[in-house]
């Protein structure tokens, strides 16, 4: 009996556990009927209308600004600066006066030598009418030509020394801070001070190696420096004959008009280029993008239904992306409800508009 009485236990534990998992498994498992509920659900969308449009292509690099010519002013010769005749931050013209070192005693060589050239050149004047009538040799007349024209030599000489000791400018600009004072000895490797050519401003940046064919000399652009809020535009008007084995990207050169003085040298500059044009491209808003494991998908409605078709893109813009391949003119674009659809879904468009 007891046997008997164990054995109903038994049964009835494993009984209530069979019911137990068939409650479960009917309420974790929907119907067949919810399942097919669940994919004919339409969703609500909005699309937009793909159209052909034209489409620049630009870039935005970053660059730095240069002087249009710079140059760390420094004496030719060694020797006392005498005078400094600029003032720090003026505007200076080409050819004027900068600088003047002590150069008493190549003076006072010039003024012995024009003392010895007039002797000399009295005495080849009067050899030489000599020199017509016979008076002399000719070894005599050569010998007071060739002392004239050492002292010419050494008074030429003198003077290239002069002019060492002066300081010019070598274009026209502004002076930037001296670093030497009147009564300074100075050498050839002293700097005096930086003189920057502002008008016009240089503008150097780089774009990627693929965009290489596509630029120009005149080619437009635009910048912002930074701190600023006014848009500068200039041309490139130089490109870098090689590309960068480094950085694979291609150094060019703008220029920009600055008599306004408003753009200093060694600026952090954004540039903004246009490359080229292209006519007839369709382009779509960037969020209408799924991307799949093999390139990038979009939802178009066909017969009330969302299907998902493959495009291949191009070029795009902060907001909008070129549809090379997978889309024509007219299809309408699922930009809203994307991670609710799947291929096939029917859907309701709530919006509609025209790809501006």
């Amino acid at each position: 009996m007891k046997n008997i009485k164990n054995l109903l236990i038994l049964l009835l534990v494993v009984a209530a556990l069979i019911v137990v998992k068939i409650v479960f498994l009917t309420a974790k498992t929907p119907s067949a009927n919810a399942v097919k509920a669940g994919q004919n659900q339409t969703v609500n969308v909005t699309v937009i209308v793909a159209k052909s449009s034209s489409f620049q292509t630009k870039i935005v690099a970053t660059g730095t600004t240069l002087s249009n010519e710079e140059v760390d002013l420094k004496p030719e010769a060694s020797g006392k600066i005498t005078q400094i005749l600029f003032k720090e931050g003026d505007k200076v013209s080409k050819g004027e006066l900068l600088l003047k070192l002590n150069d008493a005693d190549l003076v006072a060589t010039l003024q012995k030598l024009e003392l010895n050239e007039k002797l000399a050149s009295d005495k080849e004047s009067r050899l030489k009418r000599l020199l017509e009538i016979k008076g002399v040799s000719q070894e005599e007349y050569d010998a007071a030509l060739n002392a004239l024209q050492g002292i010419r030599a050494d008074m030429d000489f003198t003077r290239a020394q002069i002019a060492k000791t002066e300081l010019h400018a070598p274009f026209d600009g502004v002076i930037g801070l001296k670093s030497v004072s009147e009564g300074s000895y100075v050498a050839p490797t002293v700097k005096i001070a930086s003189m920057q050519q502002l008008d016009p401003i240089k503008i150097d940046f780089f774009i990627p190696e693929k965009y290489s064919g596509m630029v120009h000399k005149g080619g437009k652009l635009t910048f912002h420096i930074q701190g600023q809020s006014e848009q500068f535009e200039g041309l490139i008007y130089a490109i870098e004959p090689k590309i960068d084995l480094a950085t694979r990207t291609l150094q060019l050169r703008g220029q920009c008009p600055n008599k306004s003085g408003k753009i200093l040298p060694g600026s952090f500059a954004e540039v903004s280029l246009t490359l080229n044009e292209a006519p007839n491209i369709i382009l779509i808003p960037t969020e209408a993008l799924v991307p799949v494991l093999k390139g990038q998908n979009v939802f178009v409605v066909k017969g009330g239904k969302a299907l998902s078709v493959k495009v291949e893109t191009g070029a795009r813009t902060d907001e909008q992306i070129e549809i090379v391949n997978g889309l024509l003119p007219g299809d309408s674009v699922i930009t809203t409800g994307i991670m609710q659809l799947k291929s096939g879904q029917g859907v309701r468009i709530v919006d509609s508009k025209q790809d501006q």
